[in-house]
C-alpha cells in the first residue's frame, strides 16, 4: 500500500527562476526562506504571474524584505489599490537574518533571490548570499561553456 511520499521527498514545483543572478554573481551561500503572500498573490504566482528579474533581497532591523519582484494583480481579485512591486516579508530564523544582515554589512556582499518555487503547498524563495562579477569574470564564464558546448559536440560526432 502506497501512501505519502515523506516530508523530505515532497516534491517541488518551480515557479519562478532568477537566471541572470548566476550569470552576474558568484553563489557564496543559499538559504531556503518562507515569504509572506496576500491570498491573491499566491493564487497569481500560482499562474505563472511572478517576475524575479530585477528584484534584490535587503536586510532591515529585525527581517529581510524581497524588493522589486513583480507580482502581476490576480486577474480574479477585487483588490483595487494592488502594488505589483511591494516589498515582501521573508520568513527565517533570526540566527540566518543575523548572519545574513553581518555578512552584507561586513564584506561588501549582497543577498539575491535564486528561485521562487512550491514545496509542500507553500511558496518559498530559495536566496544567495553572492558577490559580484566583474564583467571578465563574466567574459570567462562565457569561454567555459563554449568550450565545454565544443567538446560535447566533438564527443557526440565521435561515438
Amino acid at each position: 500500500m502506497q501512501g505519502k511520499p515523506p516530508a523530505h521527498e515532497a516534491p517541488i514545483k518551480i515557479l519562478s527562476e532568477n537566471r541572470k543572478a548566476r550569470f552576474n554573481y558568484q553563489i557564496l551561500d543559499t538559504f531556503e526562506a518562507g515569504i509572506v503572500l496576500t491570498g491573491a498573490e499566491i493564487k497569481s504566482i500560482r499562474t505563472d504571474g511572478i517576475s524575479l528579474g530585477e528584484s534584490y533581497v535587503r536586510p532591515d532591523a529585525d527581517a529581510l524584505y524581497l524588493l522589486n519582484a513583480h507580482i502581476n494583480p490576480y486577474k480574479f481579485s477585487d483588490q483595487k489599490d494592488y502594488n505589483p512591486l511591494r516589498q515582501r516579508k521573508l520568513l527565517l530564523h533570526q540566527q540566518e537574518i543575523d548572519k545574513l544582515r553581518g555578512r552584507v554589512e561586513q564584506r561588501g556582499l549582497t543577498i539575491v533571490p535564486l528561485k521562487l518555487y512550491l514545496k509542500r503547498g507553500r511558496a518559498k524563495l530559495e536566496i544567495a548570499l553572492a558577490r559580484g562579477k566583474a564583467a571578465p569574470d563574466r567574459r570567462d564564464d562565457i569561454k567555459k561553456r563554449e568550450s565545454n558546448r565544443e567538446l560535447q559536440r566533438e564527443l557526440k560526432r565521435g561515438r
